[in-house]
């Protein structure tokens, strides 16, 4: 008898402590994807997923010209991040104007346009994330939303405090605590702005063991540099959503080489990180295109977002919705443009199941 009550309270033990430890793990407190592909109604089923009950889905509803109205079920929460993507034949982008909770639902204004600063509706991926927590190093995970002033939210999974300095459309955001004596991980970067188009990507990285180092470039409807708010969040072996298991299906990469005809694995590794231990691979679709691959871990529901990077005004959006198939990925294009011309450059892509 005495010896099975002390392996009762060794279990009862034992579970107490991976419940404090799970506790300080970095978690997406809330979060929720989807693929919008309509201006009223529920989006598609097959790209939308997130941490509400079952039996919700998201809803949009239309705004003025090219404005969608996102909403995400059950996980109102200040603070946070929004990333979208424009999924369109076009040189079409879109930007976050602006996100906060209405009853229990997170409401985002998201504005499309075309080159020029005409509006426009587009199917886009958006993705909103609140974190809290640490990780144990390599995993890392951090985001900054700066609203062209300061910073309004922030999350760091080494419990440092991230920072911003610069502005007229050149910010340098400081990530202490996530460092990595190469470069490993992967940037996202949206727009922000509720009254005026605005274009913000990658313009370089300098990581080193103690912070990552990142440079945010933003332009206006054309191609001059701008003043303006912005979303930046950094992915290390975690998901852009800020999970771990799940989701297990997840990856991204870095096509910094994209006069590269491939189909080739961008090096080094790190930047290039499939969760089912399988090699993502980049290749040409023609001027300006690019087709990833991203092995095993494709299935739905699932999640994809593309940012460009480099010091010029060039950016970069989906051609088209990816798919899966056999259990792969398979981003059919990236689509990077100066102006109205395709051209290539490179980009960051993030892709990720809910499983």
């Amino acid at each position: 008898m005495t010896f099975t009550i002390l392996c009762v309270l060794a279990m009862l033990m034992t579970g107490l402590t991976a419940m404090a430890t799970g506790a300080r793990a970095a978690v997406p407190d809330r979060w929720g994807f989807a693929l919008v592909n309509i201006t009223s109604g529920i989006p598609d089923p097959s790209h939308q997923a997130g941490n509400w009950p079952a039996g919700f889905n998201v809803s949009v509803s239309p705004g003025g010209v090219g404005q969608t109205y996102v909403r995400f079920p059950q996980i109102a929460s200040p603070g946070g991040v929004v990333h979208v993507t424009a999924v369109s034949d076009n040189a079409h982008w879109c930007q976050a104007q602006k996100w906060a909770p209405t009853g229990p639902d997170m409401l985002v204004a998201v504005q499309c346009y075309r080159y020029g600063g005409a509006p426009v509706f587009t199917p886009f991926s958006i993705v909103f994330e609140t974190s809290s927590g640490t990780l144990p190093a390599p995993q890392a995970f951090g985001y900054v939303h700066y609203n062209g002033a300061g910073i309004t939210s922030q999350f760091n999974s080494a419990a440092g405090v991230n920072t911003v300095a610069g502005g007229a459309g050149v910010w340098t955001v400081q990530l202490p605590g996530l460092g990595s004596s190469g470069f490993a991980g992967n940037l996202q970067v949206t727009a922000v702005n509720p009254a005026q188009p605005a274009r913000c990507k990658v313009g370089a990285w300098a990581p080193s063991v103690n912070a990552q180092a990142v440079q945010v470039r933003c332009h206006n409807a054309t191609n001059v540099p701008l003043n303006t708010g912005w979303t930046l969040s950094y992915q290390r072996e975690r998901a852009i959503t800020g999970g771990a298991l799940p989701p297990g299906r997840f990856g991204y990469t870095f096509d910094n080489v994209p006069a590269n005809p491939g189909p080739y694995a961008p090096v080094p590794p790190a930047v290039n990180y499939n969760s089912g231990g399988a090699t993502n691979t980049v290749q040409s679709a023609g001027l300006g295109l690019r087709l990833v691959t991203f092995p095993i871990v494709g299935a739905l529901q699932d999640h994809v977002q593309v940012t460009a990077y480099g010091p010029g005004p060039e950016y970069c959006n989906l051609q088209t919705v990816w798919t899966t198939s056999g259990g792969s990925a398979f981003v059919r294009n990236v689509a990077c443009y100066n102006a109205t011309t395709r051209v290539d450059r490179a980009s960051m892509v993030s892709y990720t199941s809910r499983f």
